[in-house]
């Protein structure tokens, strides 16, 4: 990036709150006055995420909220039930991003993020599975799927992650039940279910 780019952003101001584009979507999930903060500066160089240095990734703890593995991928499920029906994320079981994800690696991830997909559609009542990859908090990879309900028209796009943190959360016994589905379904066509 070039100190061009930089220049001309407004480090420093208050942004305006946009008068078109996501704030106007029907699916945004706030209304009335909003305020958006002020633009900070950059921090070069960046801090280092949550596992740069190998020995310090959460891949070293064997994936305790795993809930089916194989010889190469872990399913990880949040410790917590979300607001969503599901959420589930897919790691590699070594220490890799996807800059360096070996090849039959890479190869293998888009099979199994269908295979999770439907493994989630099978539960039922959901209507799309959401993908994502941020990878700003942790230098391990891995990919939210994230279910959205059936009939939750609000709840469509890149604001869903938002009305996860709004709405009340599912009841603990159902999460553990919904994770162990999932698991089971993976395990039919290989690998094996923690839950």
């Amino acid at each position: 990036m070039s100190d061009s780019y930089l220049s001309r952003l407004p480090i420093g101001q208050r942004v305006p709150a946009p008068t078109e584009g996501m704030t106007g979507w029907e699916i945004f999930p706030f209304e009335g006055d909003l305020k958006v903060k002020v633009l900070e500066p950059p921090v070069l160089p960046e801090p280092p995420r949550h596992g740069e240095d190998a020995d310090s990734c959460n891949c070293k703890d064997g994936f305790p909220h795993a809930i089916w593995s194989d010889d190469d991928w872990v399913l990880v499920s949040p410790a917590e039930p979300a607001a969503l029906p599901a959420i589930v994320l897919v790691k590699p079981r070594g220490h890799y991003d996807s800059d360096d994800l070996p090849a039959p690696l890479a190869a293998a991830l888009y099979p199994l993020l269908q295979r999770v997909e439907r493994a989630i559609m099978g539960l039922g009542g959901i209507a799309r599975v959401h993908h994502y990859k941020w990878g700003d908090g942790s230098a391990h990879l891995h990919y939210w799927l994230m279910a959205r309900p059936a009939g939750m028209m609000q709840l469509r796009g890149s604001c869903m992650p938002l009305w996860d943190d709004l709405l009340p959360r599912v009841p603990a016994d159902e999460w553990r039940a919904t994770q162990g589905k999932i698991a089971q379904t993976l395990a039919v066509d290989g690998g094996t279910a923690h839950v």
